[in-house]
């Protein structure tokens, strides 16, 4: 661990110094990268400097106890900087190997989240509804920009189906948990019986990819237009801007009507495309890697029931991690960090055991 700490910091001082060159300033995609890259490796470069300094006062005060002749009062306070640096060395030995864990190439991409009402019918299209607030509100809280890019609204202002994206710093390392299938257990508006009914909704979080991540051959595509339907709108039906495209090697459909423009509507479907594309291709890759680790938080099965929102009791409980908070409304708020910070560490827990492992 130490050799590759060392090399850390040998590129800490090499991009340190490339960021400083007036000519890598002026290339504006090179400053951003190493930027991007310094922001990565200055807290483990911190933390690897206060490990250094920690082993040297341990290894100093060691040495003077184990030479002797120390008088009592000084030999007492050698002996409290002994114990407490070693504890020192221990706990940062310990938090980096937390930073040193391989970071999720994905991390700081905006995402595309898809959310579809599933078993529940009307209820369901209503929870959609309010999963895309709540991931909206939250969204704000961290300063980032969202925006839809489709919606299949139903009559009563839920949604069959929306999709959007969430643009900022570090998107993905927030949402990339979300991806599964959601149920609530409420009693629904249009029960008169008060009795508490079950719907599922389903979500899909996709790191954004750019088109250097995944290539489509235009060959490969099938575009379609035609005109827009749906809720609200001026120019619904009066003109064909709405687009569909079919990816004919995976049959995967992606419609785009949100937009009055043809061509905005293309360039957010395409959007959607690629993002889809290479999350197969991630899915694929990482089931690879993981082989029959499936403890693992991060699987991001479609199919797997990973939370539930219980109305008459307040609560929402994450059956991956075991975790129940009662605040259903303020996490519906967007409230959510609690939650996401629980998972994150959950996984980076699985992660070190497993590197531990191999």
């Amino acid at each position: 661990m130490i050799e590759k700490l060392i090399e850390v910091e040998k590129r800490f001082d090499e991009v340190s110094a490339l960021v400083c060159d007036a000519e890598v300033v002026s290339d504006l995609e090179r400053y951003t990268k190493l930027m991007r890259e310094l922001k990565h490796l200055t807290p483990v470069v911190e933390k690897f400097r206060e490990y250094k300094k920690a082993e040297k006062t341990y290894e100093e005060s060691k040495a003077m106890l184990d030479e002797g002749g120390l008088d009592a009062d000084f030999a007492d306070m050698v002996r409290e900087e002994f114990e407490t640096s070693k504890e020192d060395v221990e706990r940062i030995n310990e938090e980096l190997k937390i930073l040193l864990l391989p970071r999720d190439p994905n991390d700081d991409k905006n995402v595309i989240i898809e959310i579809r009402g599933g078993a529940g019918g009307e209820e369901s299209a209503l929870f959609a509804g309010v999963l895309f607030r709540m991931y909206s509100m939250y969204a704000q809280t961290k300063g980032f920009k969202t925006e839809v890019i489709n919606a299949n609204e139903t009559g009563l202002g839920g949604y069959k189906e929306i999709s959007f994206s969430v643009e900022g710093d570090g998107a993905y390392s927030r949402f990339k948990f979300e991806s599964g299938v959601h149920r609530v257990q409420r009693v629904p508006e249009t029960e008169s019986q008060g009795r508490i009914h079950t719907s599922t909704t389903t979500v899909a979080v996709l790191p954004e990819a750019e088109e250097v991540d995944f290539e489509i051959n235009p060959k490969d595509l099938q575009i379609d237009t035609f005109r827009s339907s749906g809720a609200g709108g001026q120019h619904i039906n009066k003109t064909s801007s709405a687009i569909r495209i079919t990816h004919l090697p995976t049959g995967t459909v992606v419609e785009c009507q949100d937009e009055r423009s043809q061509h905005k509507n293309k360039e957010k479907a395409m959007k959607v495309l690629r993002s889809r594309l290479y999350d197969a291709e991630k899915a694929k890759h990482d089931a690879e890697i993981a082989g029959e680790r499936k403890s693992q938080v991060g699987t991001g099965d479609r199919s797997e029931r990973i939370r539930t929102y219980n109305y008459p009791q307040g609560r929402v409980s994450d059956h991956r991690i075991g975790l129940t908070l009662y605040k259903l409304e303020q996490f519906l708020n967007g409230d959510m960090d609690e939650m996401i910070d629980a998972l994150i560490t959950a996984d980076t827990a699985e992660k070190l055991k497993s590197s531990e492992i191999e």
